[in-house]
């Protein structure tokens, strides 16, 4: 079996264009354009797309290593902007710890976790920062990397620490926890 020649599954399937979003390649560059907003990606020079009845097909020149690889790749860039300039990505994170709170001003976070000073977070152009509570944030926007990123950035301010899983994390994450010195035993 030669595995290494045969087409990207990811890369072949073909993306489907909704009605209220609009496709426009201008050479290299693809513009994505819906009701949240407008995308833009650069196609590297091995990748080339065929836009037919609101069908989109990402193909590659040749097959080289570096096609194949960059095939599955760009496909998938194109498919998550089209998800967010339509419905757009969030990412929730929670603070759990005695004390720890957070507050928004305009489009900034006032975070507070254990610290001799709170921490301020002012969040870059096209994220969009929420508040519930007193210990949850919500990181939205419609670049689903750049929403990844702002996330990690907050959830490195103070990341749960495996002992007492005290920190900022993302919701639902299940943090590993260790005993601590009591647990050890009493062996000596």
């Amino acid at each position: 079996m030669n595995f290494g020649k045969s087409m990207s599954r990811i890369g072949r399937t073909p993306i489907t264009i909704p009605k209220e979003v609009t496709v426009t390649l201008n050479d290299k560059q693809i513009i994505i354009k819906g009701p949240k907003g407008e995308l833009t990606h650069q196609l590297p020079d091995l990748i080339q797309i065929d836009i037919k009845d609101n069908i989109l097909t990402v193909k590659r020149s040749d097959d080289t290593k570096m096609a194949r690889s960059l095939h599955g790749l760009t496909r998938a860039l194109i498919a998550n902007m089209v998800t967010g300039v339509t419905q757009g990505y969030t990412k929730v994170l929670e603070l759990v710890g005695t004390g720890y709170r957070v507050t928004k001003q305009a489009n900034k976070l006032i975070i507070s976790v254990g610290y001799s000073h709170p921490v301020e977070y002012q969040a870059p152009q096209g994220i969009q920062l929420d508040v519930e509570g007193n210990n949850i944030i919500k990181v939205s926007g419609i670049d689903k990397q750049l929403v990844g990123q702002i996330a990690a950035e907050i959830r490195a301010i103070r990341k749960p620490e495996p002992y007492k899983g005290k920190g900022i994390r993302y919701q639902g994450e299940h943090i590993r926890r260790k005993a601590g010195k009591a647990a050890k035993g009493t062996g000596a």
